[in-house]
């Protein structure tokens, strides 16, 4: 009798030992659609191995280990002498060596691939968020470093290695390198201008002794920092080495680790510096100019990883309800729960969209290309990774009381959803950055050329076109509404993509529910006369 009660029915197998690539429909088609013909056929191999890599039941309980045993810190050895070391645990250095070998930092000048390398990052994130911090910081470093041809050349070809080397040596001594990145400051935070820590000149030319403090210092292991100092000359942009040429440590005095909301196999830090060596990289006065090219790749990014973990959410809400039966049906098949999860699902396919759009143009490289990506990367910034935390909430409450326990990995989610919207420049920085951008004309018609591609092929995007036109022909007070601003110009775009790229009933829906006011404020509202079964089963991570 005892054993009767404890039969296990209706209960959802996990979503592992799939191709989270080839399951991803919008993300399969925007890598096909962006590719070039002669780096298609590479890419998508490329992608579905990396792909199967990411839905594996070994790869994905890395995840989960790191998440559950964080980083700790070392400030001294046995002997009381100091060190400022981070322990991580065994499945954090597998992850980011397999992340490193997957080319997630070694993309500057191959062939399509930002396009190839956003697809992987997005796919990436969905197995553990943390180590694509170092992975994206070091990507990022590259546009940064190239304003020194001499440290560029010393420092790129160790950071599009593919080889992830552990060790706390001279990186000159090294296979491949990581980098991080320390701009915050306790008094300053987004306002970098307001850095205390002072940089003196030291008799070599270039080099620099640093004293101050940086409020949040990511992956502090890594072999080398971008860092933004007070020079003589102004605000100037650093390289500090973690080890030294001669191999002694640099003075790096790591004071806590940050106790975060999630994140957590990520090591974030508050860090000091006390006579500590660099090298400087640019001009001296123009550290945010020369440091503004990793700030965009990470807001990309930003994007990206938004991207990746509301796909996951939507996976895992299609599938728990693919399975779970109640009411005398499966959840999927019931109308109000279908409206929840194509709802989701519009969310996720959008964002997606948009990312891979911004990544094929950074592939492009050309001046209009260009001139988009500053408008609408700080919005995409702003609106994607925004919409992110509503997306991760709603999708665990599908799973109902399940998605509320750890075991079912929707809390995770959830906190670490938050994130992206935060780092690299929250809400209103980004919104103010848009308002910058459009003081360039060329900015402007640039992301109108992009939108008006698709005039004429919705009415309801039309009008959203015709409406933020008269929006930004009168800027007066501006600033008071530039968030509004900023959403709108994001949700033109998006709406604009999925007329031209995504099936008819997906461009629909999102005109309908997004641009047309045909939906209330919580997922779940869109019109039932809406082919919303063709949008949930699109959405479903076929095993």
């Amino acid at each position: 009798m005892a054993g009767s009660t404890h039969t296990v029915t209706n209960q959802v197998p996990p979503l592992v030992q799939y191709d989270v690539f080839g399951s991803d429909r919008a993300l399969l088609e925007a890598v096909e659609r962006h590719l070039a013909p002669e780096a298609r056929e590479d890419g998508l191999a490329e992608l579905s191995a990396l792909g199967h890599t990411c839905g594996s039941a070994q790869v994905r309980e890395w995840g989960v280990q790191a998440d559950e045993n964080p980083p700790r810190l070392r400030t001294h050895d046995r002997y009381g002498h100091r060190i400022d070391e981070v322990d991580f645990h065994p499945a954090w250095h597998r992850l980011l060596g397999k992340g490193v070998s997957a080319g997630l930092t070694a993309v500057w000048g191959r062939p399509g691939g930002h396009v190839r390398r956003a697809a992987a990052f997005l796919m990436w994130t969905q197995v553990d968020a943390g180590t694509c911090c170092p992975l994206s910081m070091t990507h990022a470093a590259v546009p940064a470093l190239r304003a020194d041809p001499e440290l560029a050349a010393e420092w790129e070809p160790r950071l599009t290695s593919v080889i992830y080397d552990r060790a706390l040596r001279p990186a000159g001594q090294k296979p491949g390198a990581l980098f991080g990145m320390g701009m915050t400051e306790k008094q300053g935070g987004s306002d970098v201008r307001a850095n205390t820590t002072a940089a003196r000149p030291l008799a070599e030319d270039g080099t620099y002794a640093l004293t101050g403090h940086k409020w949040f210092c990511s992956a502090p292991m890594s072999d080398a920092f971008l860092v933004l100092a007070q020079a003589p000359g102004g605000l100037t942009c650093f390289l500090v080495p973690r080890v030294l040429e001669d191999g002694s440590r640099n003075v790096f005095a790591l004071q806590r680790l940050k106790d975060k909301l999630g994140n957590r196999s990520n090591a974030s830090a508050e860090v000091e510096f006390d006579g500590t060596w660099a090298r400087r990289v640019g001009e001296e006065g123009r550290g945010v100019r020369t440091i503004i090219g990793m700030v965009a790749a990470t807001r990309l990014d930003c994007v990206l990883g938004s991207a990746g973990l509301m796909r996951q959410a939507v996976a895992q809400a299609v599938h728990h309800c693919a399975h779970r039966e109640a009411f005398g049906g499966k959840l999927l098949d019931k109308p109000l729960m279908r409206n929840v999860l194509a709802d989701l699902a519009l969310e996720s396919e959008a964002a997606t969209t948009l990312g891979l759009r911004l990544a094929a143009a950074y592939d492009d490289g050309g001046e209009q290309e260009r001139a988009l990506l500053r408008i609408a990367v700080p919005a995409a910034k702003y609106w994607v990774t925004k919409r992110c935390a509503p997306v991760a909430v709603e999708a665990a409450e599908c799973l109902g009381g399940n998605g509320y326990v750890e075991e079912s990995g929707m809390p995770r989610l959830v906190r670490e959803s938050p994130l992206n919207s935060i780092w690299e420049g929250a809400g209103n920085v980004q919104a103010l950055d848009v308002l910058r951008a459009l003081r360039d004309p060329a900015t402007l018609d640039a992301y109108l050329r992009e939108v008006g591609r698709a005039r004429g092929a919705d009415h309801r995007l039309d009008a959203a076109i015709k409406g933020l036109l008269t929006e930004l022909a009168d800027l007066e007070g501006v600033e008071g509404r530039a968030r509004r601003l900023t959403e709108r110009l994001a949700l033109v775009l998006q709406g604009s993509l999925l007329v031209r790229y995504a099936p008819p009933e997906v461009a629909d829906a999102f005109c309908a529910g997004r641009l047309g006011g045909d939906a209330g404020t919580a997922f779940g509202t869109l019109p039932p006369t809406l082919d919303l079964a063709s949008i949930t089963n699109r959405a479903h991570p076929t095993p």
